[in-house]
């Protein structure tokens, strides 16, 4: 479906507490479209008074997105443009629209971005670790037990984490981080870009502890950020099995080559450092 007479769907981010961080393009286009989809239109009502904005709104939310589908693609087809926005920041993220916007692009709809706030981006950014890589896994589990589950699952992994979190639950969380991932440093951002906007940065129980002292850290909404995994350093015991493995092979006549191609496909690592490792005790023996 590519009719210019077709409408687009406009996916607009809008502000996470400073309402001076909406952009220009932003507040035009909610000035223009001819209904603004909202995750709560009460709460986006405040922002369109804010702009001296007055739109056609209605709801679009986990329970009734499915519903609205068919609904917003009639009026994209009449020539209409539609806004997308969400309580906070960047819609979709873990927010409503992924099946609206996952429905109209299968059927040929124009779905036109509009950067702006992201609560992840806007942490990262501040945190202090590192960027270059980075993985996002929404909010943890509810429940202490998968919450944990879902943590060790990911201990191994030396990107840096990132999770939202909710102020009735953050004290739990940080409890789950301790016994499981130990003294990682872990960056909490609050409050982004409001009043009382705070970064606290230490190992989890330490960032527990200051809660316990002054319980007003644990208001708001958050940004938990985890530092990856250390870099893994051969330990003794491994590197003595592997001693073992090579010497065992070579005692049954293996050659060098082959024990090193054979200690590669169990331990893994390049077959040249095996190679060595192995004529190295072929020659000591």
């Amino acid at each position: 479906m590519s009719d210019s007479a077709y409408g687009a769907l406009y996916v607009v981010a809008t502000p996470i507490g400073n309402l001076d961080d909406l952009s220009p393009r932003a507040a035009r286009l909610l000035g223009e479209v001819a209904v603004i989809a909202a995750e709560d239109t009460r709460h986006s009502a405040r922002l369109l008074r804010h702009l001296g904005l007055e739109r056609p709104m209605l709801s679009l939310h986990e329970h009734n997105e499915a519903a609205r589908v068919a609904q917003l693609a009639e009026r994209l087809v009449a020539g209409d443009d539609v806004a997308l926005i969400s309580d906070a920041g960047t819609p979709l993220i873990c927010d409503p629209g992924f099946v609206l916007v996952r429905e109209l692009r299968a059927t040929g709809h124009r779905i036109v971005p509009v950067p702006g706030p992201c609560a992840l981006v806007a942490g990262l950014s501040a945190a202090g670790l590192p960027t270059d890589r980075f993985t996002f896994i929404g909010f943890l589990p509810a429940k202490s037990a998968a919450r944990r589950a879902r943590l060790e699952s990911l201990a191994g992994r030396d990107e840096t984490l990132v999770c939202y979190e909710s102020p009735h639950r953050i004290r739990a969380t940080l409890e789950d981080l301790a016994a499981t991932l130990g003294e990682r440093r872990v960056v909490l951002a609050r409050e982004l870009t409001k009043t009382f906007e705070t970064f606290l940065d230490g190992g989890a129980a330490a960032l527990l502890a200051r809660m316990q002292e002054d319980p007003d850290q644990a208001r708001g909404e958050f940004v938990v950020m985890i530092g990856g995994a250390p870099p893994r350093e051969e330990t003794d015991q491994a590197s003595l099995e592997a001693d073992q493995l090579l010497a065992a092979l070579l005692a049954e006549g293996v050659g060098v080559k082959q024990a090193a191609s054979v200690a590669a496909r169990v331990l893994g690592g390049a077959k040249k450092s095996w190679y060595a490792q192995a004529q190295a005790l072929k020659d000591a023996g």
